[in-house]
């Protein structure tokens, strides 16, 4: 079991550099006491994509002494009682991911790695650690409070359906008995929490705050509050039933608009959550504040394995945070919010500035982005309208004509950037929108000419249109326009270059048919996908919604679902219908819908005929549309060259 012992021998930083972690450290700064106590479901990474730094440097930069109680061992308290009391509260998170998602497959099987622990070793956290680390605190020393927040239970504030249980279970703040719980992203929430604490007030007098929810108790009475309160169907009812569950799923996803969201309550039994309004998006100055603090970017000293999180985000460098698109399968909006916040050009070409010059840089900056790689700066032209709207989408079903989609603050970046110097290629792996770069040539001509090694993952997810509409994203035609213009793109600037698609199997409304009609689509266009998303119901979103009740709920309307394994499995043979050991699953799908048609020697066959009564000896490859390269090496060996004519020799660096 990989655990954190022995120190790291760097001779740059030590132990000082981050914040304290054991009761030695503590002292070796002089503390005889902590203000807060961040426990977290991570190992400590010094970097700002990472919450417990980010949230404990701003906490820092205001004063507080903050300690980091990072993946410690739950079945004991002693690792809480070791930091000591903490003077103000407990601050608890799972983590980056919702445990769960980081803990089992879309079919509920064991993962094998956890990205967020020392050597991807899985298991260094419970699961659901937002429950035991509370119950922890509270065993620890009790009294202290107890602040609950992150992904896991920002998105578990309310009665949700877990897919991991198939149950309707109650808001985190029951099944945690945490004195707050924070939603969103939380420097506003905790900062604020703490100061008034330091000031003597208790949890109680916080229930003003924006960005909060509590618990009120049989007597209570609901507090004053100046806007409107809505109430959600009660945790029973969503229980009882399904129409229920979806209405108060509606509600919920209607009042998300910081601007004009309503306090929103919910019964739990004899006990009311409230949920207070979103807290207001960033400006520009605040936004940079957060990233401009003294981060290491480093994981603490005291790990001896790598942290796979870290190896792959330590050298990018986050633009933005938000996501107007609404996809119904993705938690982004629900927990960083609609509205596109942003950073400063000045503060991002500063933290470039500042990878760049690190001793141990190798010249290539990983991601320049963050939900998306093209929303940079993008927002409502009409304030006094973004104030009382309430679409779930401002892109679907097509883009509102108040919102600025201007890439030119984008490409202004991109290039200022990879100019620095130290940089020698500055990529994006953040998912490109395609429905916003699709008519932008200048985007993208600056994203082939210098921005893609190769190939560019983007996420059309399915090719039905009724499917698309259920997930709020563009018809499968914008896709094709995206292809299209980004080869020409790549031509234009002498590079030979293709898209990774990715696309969802087992989606709500997708059927066996719609699975069919898309492994048409990837065959005719040549695409042999390697890695499938498999649809994963993740707590509150509309997408899980569908899944859990049939039921559309921004319509009302039923949905065909797939539930059972056996057919979650076919979903995915027929995305990857080209591998022979999907092919009895293929060939009995295709059996069963009718198409035999498909089932041959045709072009756009999916499978070859059976040989005998078997499955042939072969699986014969009948595409006639060249597949994309699936490595820069096979990319290399077919034309003799690496995109654009350089050298494509492999990179030796070892990885760390």
């Amino acid at each position: 079991m990989v655990k954190r012992r022995s120190r790291s021998k760097s001779p740059v930083l030590d132990t000082k550099d981050f914040l304290p972690t054991t009761a030695e450290e503590m002292r070796e700064l002089g503390w005889d006491q902590p203000d807060i106590v961040f426990v977290s479901g991570d190992a400590y990474l010094d970097h700002p994509s990472f919450a417990a730094a980010l949230l404990g440097r701003v906490l820092q930069a205001a004063g507080f002494r903050v300690a980091i109680l990072s993946q410690p061992d739950w079945k004991s308290v002693e690792p809480w009682r070791e930091l000591g009391r903490p003077r103000l509260f407990y601050a608890v998170s799972a983590g980056n991911m919702d445990s769960m998602v980081n803990h089992y497959t879309a079919n509920k099987r064991r993962r094998k790695q956890d990205a967020y622990s020392p050597g991807g070793e899985i298991g260094l956290r419970p699961d659901r650690p937002t429950n035991v680390y509370a119950q922890r605190c509270r065993e620890a020393h009790k009294g202290v409070p107890v602040i609950i927040g992150g992904v896991e239970a920002s998105l578990r504030r309310i009665a949700h359906f877990d897919y991991w249980s198939e149950t309707i279970r109650p808001s985190m703040l029951v099944s945690s008995k945490a004195d707050l719980l924070g939603f969103g992203m939380g420097e506003d929430v905790i900062l604020e929490i703490a100061k008034r604490l330091d000031a003597g007030q208790t949890t109680h007098d916080l229930r003003d705050m924006r960005g909060v929810a509590y618990l009120l108790g049989k007597k209570d009475q609901l507090p004053a509050h100046e806007g409107e309160t809505v109430a959600l169907p009660s945790l029973e009812e969503v229980k009882a039933d399904k129409v229920e569950f979806a209405k108060m799923t509606r509600t919920l996803h209607n009042e998300t608009n910081p601007f004009n969201g309503r306090r929103i309550t919910q019964m739990h039994g004899d006990r009311t959550l409230v949920i207070n309004p979103a807290v207001l998006p960033m400006e520009d100055g605040e936004m940079d504040a957060l990233y401009n603090l003294p981060y290491t970017r480093r994981a603490h000293p005291s790990y001896d394995a790598p942290i796979p999180a870290y190896e792959m985000i330590k050298d990018s460098i986050t633009i933005m945070r938000g996501c107007f698109g609404g996809c119904t399968f993705c938690s982004i909006t629900m927990h960083q919010g609609r509205t596109i916040q942003n950073r400063s050009e000045e503060s991002i070409l500063k933290e470039a500035h500042q990878i760049a010059e690190a001793p141990d840089f190798k010249g290539t900056i990983s991601d320049l982005g963050g939900p998306t790689a093209n929303m940079y700066r993008m927002r409502c032209t009409k304030p006094e309208v973004e104030a009382v709207c309430r679409r779930l989408s401002c892109i679907h079903p097509k883009v509102c004509k108040l919102l600025g989609t201007n890439h030119k603050p984008t490409i202004s970046l991109m290039q200022k950037t990879r100019a620095i110097p130290g940089i020698k290629r500055v990529h994006i792996q953040s998912g490109v929108r395609m429905d916003l770069a699709a008519k932008d040539d200048q985007y993208l001509e600056e994203l082939a000419a210098h921005h893609v090694g190769g190939h560019l993952k983007v996420a059309p997810e399915h090719a039905s249109k009724r499917v698309l509409d259920l997930m709020k994203k563009p018809d499968v035609s914008s896709f094709d326009e995206f292809a299209d213009n980004f080869k020409k793109a790549s031509q234009r600037v002498g590079k030979e270059q293709y898209l990774v698609p990715y696309f969802i199997a087992s989606h709500p409304g997708s059927t066996v048919e719609d699975m069919i009609d898309l492994a048409v689509f990837l065959k005719a266009r040549g695409y042999k996908p390697r890695q499938v998303q498999d649809f994963i119901p993740a707590p509150m979103d509309i997408a899980t919604c569908m899944h859990y009740t049939g039921l559309d709920p921004t319509t009302m309307k039923p949905v065909a679902t797939v539930t059972k394994l056996r057919d979650r499995m076919t979903q995915r043979a027929l995305m990857q219908f080209f591998a022979p050991e999907n092919y009895d699953t293929v060939y009995e799908a295709l059996v069963g819908a009718g198409r035999q048609d498909l089932i041959g020697s045709g072009r756009l066959c999916l499978i070859p005929e059976r040989s005998g009564k078997g499955r042939p000896a072969e699986m014969r490859d009948n595409q006639t549309t060249e597949r994309a390269p699936q490595s820069h090496g096979e990319l290399k060996r077919r034309h003799g060259k690496a995109p654009g004519g350089r050298d494509s020799r492999p990179n030796k660096r070892r990885r760390r």
